[in-house]
């Protein structure tokens, strides 16, 4: 996968399906983030391929994925199929933050 540098507002689409994202949050530097197995596109351009059989992940269009450490976060504008991979990772849906009790 090629490297690109993620910076806040940029938005990516697949290349493979419907899927978009904006990014929230991104570490500093170059790094991979691929959908479906192929690279995500940046803004307009065209993709074409298909979807490996063995990717049965789906981008939820309003959640936001982040990696382990939450240094990426993105939020998914269009839903699709494929699976969010930041570096070879897959990423996971973000947690909801627990509120303290109030009892």
């Amino acid at each position: 996968m090629a490297k690109t540098a993620l910076k806040p507002g940029g938005r990516f689409k697949s290349a493979v399906s419907d899927a978009q994202v904006m990014v929230v949050k991104a570490p500093a530097g170059e790094h991979e983030l691929g959908c479906g197995g192929t690279d995500m596109l940046a803004g307009n351009a065209e993709g074409s391929g298909s979807l490996p059989a063995d990717d049965t992940g789906e981008v939820l269009i309003g959640k936001r994925y982040v990696n382990a450490d939450e240094s990426l976060e993105l939020l998914c504008t269009k839903g699709g199929k494929g699976t969010l991979v930041f570096n070879g990772t897959p990423l996971e849906i973000k947690q909801a933050k627990q509120l303290p009790s109030s009892d």
